[in-house]
């Protein structure tokens, strides 16, 4: 199968038989259908259906190295500048449709698919079967163009402890059986992003493993089908209220669900593990393959487009209501085009300064990548300050799509009308303000981005731990030595 259509998106899913436990219901089909699931699973065909587009195809596409047809770009293994700038060019594609929303769209899992693969030898060296086992499974999710999720870290219990230790170690998933098939995974993982309208569920290492006989259990990786018997899903209360889009915006199209992820007694064939029981190969899982690097070139492009889309909203809002010409509306401006261009200069200097690793793959440079990752989550947390702060009190007269076409019309259009816009008009434009900065699906867009990474606070010890400093502070040493 070649890069699919969003029709064959839909017919795979309405065919799938994920379990998911959502506002008191079992869901157990029909996922495509359900209202908590099935705008944003339209937004999501809608990618697929670029892939097709006349205007986009030649980016989104390039021809499989095994079948001959056309496969989604981000599986492309850069070998060349070229390369790599078109999968940023195809990230920028999808992101440019959600307007950066849209946080676990393809092309980030299989990104991080691409380079694992492409990194067999070094699961290899643990088990010859790794290494096979992860560049076919690459394969399958290129060829069959799937859409994969993943499920990183342990339940929030008691975070004063390791995963591992909670509740005796009963609580994180875990292995509790290997039998001459597979393993047996029992417990629970958090936090899964669009998994009941996933294809594929990637379990993959997270949080440092000490390598001690009691983490065994704990160390693995390995990918299964999103409705593998004995895997459910407890999501959390939907932010898409089935309200029309004129009203939310953005909830309306780019909701994505989070689930904790539940494994009661999940089998896994070993020809899906790619880690099993090795601290040290759970622990370089993304560093040691450079499947980090190429995530995180994913994720600069998108909020590159998240940051696009806030200035063109803030610019139309302050020139709705006359703001723009005072300083202080000037300065917060400022602040997301100094964002957005540090973005562009960061995935620049990543792309210039790319090398080859030692498997072969033109690699873009991690430091800039890094920088991005460690200040976007701080940064995007003034976006939505700035808007309520510049929208104000108007953020709070927002009637309805039923109020403009109802009795109330006629107040509308006098009273709600703008500098540069109607009454209807400056009412659908701050309901989308209002949908950016106020509503639930705005403080879930926060949250997401702050912690996308991690916790900030710990993200920052591992840079600073990270960072070779020692050329700077010899450079001072000399500098107290001189005569």
């Amino acid at each position: 199968m070649a890069a699919r259509t969003g029709k064959e998106y839909l017919e795979r899913l309405s065919a799938s038989r994920p379990t998911v436990h959502i506002q008191g219901e079992t869901v157990t089909g029909g996922i495509q259908d359900h209202p908590a699931f099935r705008n944003v699973v339209r937004s999501y065909a809608e990618l697929y259906d670029l892939q097709h587009s006349a205007e986009h195809k030649d980016v989104l596409t390039y021809t499989s190295p095994t079948s001959g047809e056309p496969v989604g770009t981000s599986f492309l293994t850069p070998k060349t500048p070229e390369d790599l700038v078109k999968r940023r060019k195809a990230f920028k594609v999808w992101a440019d449709h959600s307007n950066g929303m849209l946080g676990r769209t393809g092309d980030y899992m299989n990104s991080s698919l691409m380079a694992l693969a492409s990194a067999a030898d070094w699961f290899a060296q643990a088990n010859p079967a790794f290494g096979e086992n992860i560049l076919r499974y690459y394969e399958k999710v290129r060829e069959e163009d799937l859409l994969c999720t993943h499920t990183l870290i342990p339940p929030q219990v008691n975070r004063s402890v390791a995963g591992t230790q909670q509740a005796g170690g009963k609580l994180a998933a875990r292995i509790v059986k290997e039998d001459d098939n597979g393993i047996v995974i029992r417990g629970a993982r958090m936090l899964a992003t669009i998994a009941p309208f996933a294809d594929e569920m990637l379990v993959f290492p997270s949080t440092v493993l000490r390598g001690t006989p009691e983490d065994k259990p704990y160390s693995y990786a390995f990918a299964i089908p999103n409705d593998a018997p004995g895997l459910r899903y407890v999501a959390r209360e939907p932010l898409d209220y089935d309200r029309p889009r004129h009203d939310h915006p953005l909830a309306s199209r780019f909701e994505e669900s989070d689930c904790v992820v539940v494994f009661d007694d999940v089998h896994v064939p070993y020809e899906r593990c790619f880690a099993i029981g090795d601290a040290d190969l759970c622990n370089g899982f993304y560093s040691q393959t450079s499947s980090v690097v190429h995530m995180t070139h994913q994720v600069v492009t998108r909020t590159t487009a998240k940051t696009e889309y806030i200035l063109g909203l803030v610019t139309l809002l302050t020139e709705a209501i006359g703001i723009e010409q005072f300083q202080h509306v000037q300065e917060d401006i400022a602040e997301i085009i100094t964002t957005l261009e540090m973005l562009r200069a960061f995935l620049r200097a990543a792309e210039a300064d790319a090398q080859v690793n030692e498997y072969g793959v033109l690699t873009p440079a991690f430091a800039p990548l890094n920088a991005a990752r460690n200040l976007y989550p701080k940064l995007y947390q003034r976006f939505p300050q700035i808007l309520r702060k510049l929208g104000a009190s108007g953020l709070m007269a927002t009637p309805t799509e039923l109020d403009i076409n109802g009795p109330a019309a006629a107040d509308i259009e006098a009273y709600l009308q703008s500098a540069t816009l109607t009454g209807p008009e400056r009412v659908k434009l701050f309901r989308l303000v209002w949908d950016t900065c106020i509503s639930a699906f705005s403080s879930r867009q926060a949250l997401y981005e702050y912690y996308f990474f991690g916790d900030p606070v710990r993200m920052a010890g591992a840079y600073v731990k990270s960072y070779d400093r020692e050329p700077y502070k010899a450079k001072v040493q000399a500098f107290l030595e001189r005569s």
